[in-house]
């Protein structure tokens, strides 16, 4: 039983750990309260007339509506409670942009609220005014929906884009010091979604869409010369391709999820574009496209992700065609490999790539797919039948090689030992197990066993079959 004595030295344990907290500076303070959400900064000032003061004084400010959701939450989450988080988001934002409060400026303030009319005839203006009184200098925001993709009606979508529009011409210094943007669930196809992206928010420099279009299967055209956007991220919008004709600082592109026939996105005019992310499980009408035509006139690509997300492989096969636009390739991934297709088609990028540094290879089995549970749209499997004879100059700046999802297959061990033959100074490999994903986690242990070899003695057959005699990369095993 905890005495009375042990009460009295716990709390002034405390009372001395909050006096050694208080003599740190205010920079070092402000450190520690730039890592925790506003809401806990706030409470955890108002017990301290030291700390009260402090989250005034932070330069980059973070106020998330689903800090002020009420817990535990209902789930899915109700629109009464969404109401009441963006009340209590609405005062705080209120206070904290107060001038009468403030010493310095905001460097950048990242705001994450919900689309509900009362209350962004109320934030608008707060933003509004900071920015146009030189308090707030950048804007990062998003605008959040509970709805999932197959709960959201084209009505939903179009009432949402109407929303957005109206937002940012209601209260034109919003969009105008925008610098980060996530929009989900919105369909522009009324309203001229290149004007609001790009002519309303000069200073955009990250732009994500969830769900967003602009008409079911359409083109979205982008053609921005004066456009400071550097990164593009579109996660399962339904345009039928994206046409960059222009966007002379755009570092990196991805795509997660498309919809189109052919090829997703046409690059014009992206002189800074070296990141591109290409994520897809191949659908019933989705045409196998050659890369190195979507890459026609790309030649700065340093780091390059393909997602086939244990589906069919959709590109064409292909290795001379692809010199020009892998001649700077340093970072290659290859991920979601259906585990019992071949590896050794991949080679291809090897040949075609010789300034490549680090190799990562990905192979996809998923335990929640077992059976019945695989989407009844999706495809017959077929490994991928690349015939060609993958010869050339050495990978000689080639040191690195992860392999996810390795499992002791023959395919494995055949495709690691043909990467070294390749690759002189390769001297380090990294073998990991599967990456599962939330609804493998959900199943009982008995149902996902692993196949990755844990025991020491595994381990070290593992090595012996991949040096084979010959090699002597250092092999380090990662479950």
């Amino acid at each position: 039983m905890e005495t009375n004595n042990d009460n009295n030295t716990s709390q002034s344990q405390q009372l001395q750990d909050e006096d050694m907290l208080s003599t740190l500076t205010d920079d070092i303070l402000l450190s520690i309260l730039g890592r925790v959400s506003l809401r806990v900064a706030a409470r955890t000032c108002v017990l301290s007339t030291r700390w009260r003061h402090l989250p005034w004084l932070l330069p980059e400010l973070s106020i998330d509506v689903k800090d002020f959701l009420s817990v535990p939450c209902a789930d899915p989450i109700e629109a009464n409670d969404m109401e009441k988080a963006m009340v209590s988001l609405t005062n705080a934002t209120r206070s904290f942009l107060a001038d009468q409060q403030r010493e310095f400026s905001i460097s950048s303030l990242h705001l994450k609220i919900y689309l509900i009319n009362t209350f962004l005839c109320e934030v608008g203006p707060l933003i509004g005014d900071a920015v146009d009184s030189g308090l707030l200098k950048d804007l990062d925001l998003s605008i959040l929906d509970e709805n999932s993709i197959l709960e959201c009606s084209e009505e939903d979508m179009l009432h949402r884009a109407q929303q957005i529009d109206a937002f940012f011409s209601a209260y034109p210094s919003v969009p105008h010091c925008l610098t980060k943007l996530f929009l989900h669930n919105a369909d522009f196809d009324k309203l001229d979604m290149h004007h609001v992206m790009f002519d309303c928010c000069k200073q955009l420099k990250h732009l994500i869409l969830l769900n967003c279009q602009t008409g079911a299967d359409s083109l979205f055209k982008i053609d921005a010369p004066n456009s400071n956007l550097c990164v593009l991220e579109i996660h399962k919008c339904r345009f039928e391709i994206i046409e960059v004709v222009c966007l002379p600082k755009l570092e990196k592109f991805s795509w997660d999820t498309w919809v189109g026939e052919y090829a997703p996105v046409a690059f014009g005019y992206v002189p800074s574009l070296g990141e591109l992310e290409l994520s897809c499980g191949a659908e019933c009408d989705q045409r196998e496209f050659k890369l190195s035509e979507l890459l026609d006139g790309v030649t700065g690509i340093h780091t390059l992700t393909l997602d086939f997300q244990g589906e069919n492989i959709w590109l064409q096969p292909e290795i001379e065609e692809l010199f020009i636009a892998f001649n700077k390739l340093k970072k290659l991934s290859i991920r979601g490999i259906f585990v019992e297709f071949d590896i050794l088609w991949t080679m291809a990028f090897l040949v075609a790539a010789p300034s490549i540094e680090i190799l990562h290879i990905e192979v996809w089995e998923h335990a929640c797919e077992v059976g019945d549970a695989r989407l009844d749209s999706s495809l017959d499997r077929r490994t991928p039948q690349w015939e060609m004879r993958f010869e050339g100059s050495k990978n000689r700046l080639l040191k690195e090689l992860e392999f996810t999802g390795f499992r002791s297959l023959e395919q494995q061990f055949t495709f690691i030992r043909s990467v070294l033959e390749r690759s002189p100074n390769l001297h380090k490999i990294v073998l990991r197990g599967d990456e599962q994903c939330k609804y493998c986690d959900a199943l009982e242990e008995s149902l996902r066993p692993s196949k990755f070899p844990k025991k020491e003695d595994e381990q070290e057959m593992v090595v012996k079959r991949i040096r084979y005699g010959t090699f002597s990369p250092e092999i380090f095993f990662e479950e």
